[in-house]
């Protein structure tokens, strides 16, 4: 298959610049599988097509603001960092922008000194690993100086960083928000848990790898970035006594949806686990644990689209694009969403 077989027209004004206000009343859009088959409803309606004893599976990680303005220490030339990933205690993988003012050595100052960094290596990639110099707690002194890393395609400043946030997130360490999540609010969980829908939480840290784009004609020679995922037992006791039943799984998004084919076995079964994941689903795969899926509206020619494809299947997809775009549907990010059923 082609990269272009996943591409369709965006008019840039659909791209969704903040989040609404009241979560649930994003538009929603139901999409059949089986038939192709397109609905219009709005976000909180999602529990009039969840059934007593199905599984709703959350992720639960939440977004670190991990992009740091600063300058270098002798200089004062201004620097940025984006926080990767973390190696250990206090050293970070790190995206710099300038790169050429962040040589091995290099030490750079945050805030007003309360943060300092200095350039341990050079990776291949370009990317630096920094080793942080701070007092006290390093996640608070983040929570302080850091910023939300934004997707690219968004411009404006966020006013509140916890609309970058899901209302149920508690694992710091990713690098971008689930977005199929941010639509819940807890008054809308409470009734889902209400009507005898089970939810269960698992962890996957979004790396910044979900928005780099495609760059091969032919997708299957794509190499995927890794993510770390773990599911506690617990988890994995509901996601069983579910699938034992004959309910459906129901994955928020696609990070819950790669880690729980990740994990699940080839009798759709699920154990406690952690680890990395480097998952590509893509048409032709045969999901093995999400039976439904809910998601936004990706970008095109992203792996995003094709990990849709793979359930809905590829003209029912992008059928429903098309249909998004002359409906006016907001968008990525802080868009509108899509439930496949």
């Amino acid at each position: 298959m082609k990269v272009t077989d996943f591409d369709f027209y965006l008019p840039e004004e659909l791209i969704a610049q903040c989040p609404l206000e009241k979560r649930d009343e994003a538009r929603l859009m139901l999409l059949d599988k089986n038939t192709g088959e397109i609905e219009h409803k709005i976000f909180k309606d999602i529990i009039d097509y969840l059934e007593p004893g199905d599984c709703l599976v959350l992720n639960d990680t939440r977004v670190l603001p991990a992009r740091l303005i600063g300058s270098k220490e002798n200089t004062g030339g201004k620097i940025e960092f984006l926080l990767l990933k973390r190696i250990d205690k206090d050293k970070w993988e790190t995206l710099v922008k300038p790169g050429k003012r962040a040589q091995v050595g290099t030490r750079f100052v945050f805030g007003d000194g309360e943060l300092k960094a200095e350039v341990v290596s050079v990776e291949e990639d370009g990317n630096r690993i920094v080793k942080f110099e701070y007092e006290g707690i390093f996640e608070e002194v983040l929570d302080k100086l850091g910023q939300m890393p934004l997707p690219p395609y968004i411009k404006e400043k966020l006013e509140d960083k916890e609309m970058y946030q899901t209302v149920y997130s508690k694992e710091q360490g990713s690098a971008a928000a689930p977005t199929a999540g941010l639509h819940f609010t807890e008054e809308l969980l409470k009734k889902i848990e209400e009507k005898g829908v089970n939810i269960a939480f698992l962890t996957l840290h979004v790396g910044l790898g979900t928005f780099r784009p495609v760059k091969v004609e032919n997708i299957q020679d794509h190499n995927m970035h890794s993510e770390y995922y773990t599911m506690s037992k617990e988890t994995a006791d509901i996601i069983n006594k579910t699938r034992k039943n004959g309910k459906s799984i129901i994955a928020v998004g696609t990070t819950s949806c790669r880690t729980l084919e990740t994990i699940g076995n080839d009798e759709g079964e699920v154990r406690e686990q952690s680890g990395w994941t480097d998952i590509f689903i893509y048409p032709g795969y045969k999901y093995k644990m999400v039976d439904k899926l809910i998601t936004n509206f990706h970008l095109p020619e992203s792996t995003l689209i094709m990990l849709v494809s793979a359930l809905a299947g590829r003209e029912n997809v992008m059928n429903a694009y098309d249909t998004a775009v002359k409906e006016r549907y907001r968008f990525f990010s802080f868009g509108d969403a899509m439930f496949i059923k």
